[in-house]
């Protein structure tokens, strides 16, 4: 008998073991989804249990431009209003816009950005499959104009 057909338990059972010892540091190393964390500065709990814009007087409208976020494929920067303690508006003042590919995914990114930011009413919104680094971007701006307008 040929030396390659041999049976071999032996070779297949380390086969087996670490192929599996391999699979499971694969498994292990995955990175669980987890919320970003981010909370308006200043703010109240919702009835949802989600944080709610600043409270402001009556009638007040505040309208307030965050910190420019640095992004692999260029600056994210939004301007928020707020008003009577709600978010109003959520405005993309700078977003990465360069080429055609970065005017095709913002078309379809910032339209949502800007409707979970107002349906959360605060800066823990969903990042946009395909717009990673814009959607990254537009969540820490959106914070820091939340903070400054909270404070």
């Amino acid at each position: 008998m040929h030396a390659l057909r041999k049976n071999r338990p032996l070779r297949r059972i380390v086969l087996a073991s670490a192929t599996t010892v391999s699979a499971m540091v694969l498994l292990l190393s995955l990175k669980p989804h987890t919320s970003s964390g981010l909370v308006v500065g200043a703010s109240t709990p919702s009835p949802g249990g989600g944080a709610s814009a600043p409270a402001s007087p009556k009638g007040a409208s505040k309208t307030v431009t965050g910190q420019t976020s640095q992004t692999r494929w260029g600056p994210v920067q939004v301007r928020v209003t707020i008003k009577d303690g709600k978010l109003t508006d959520v405005t993309a003042v700078q977003y990465p816009q360069d080429n055609p590919r970065d005017q095709e995914i913002n078309s379809y990114a910032l339209p949502q950005l800007r409707r979970e930011a107002l349906a959360a009413q605060s800066a823990r919104i969903d990042m946009v499959s395909g717009a990673t680094y814009t959607s990254t971007g537009y969540q820490q701006s959106l914070q820091s104009a939340l903070d400054a307008a909270g404070g």
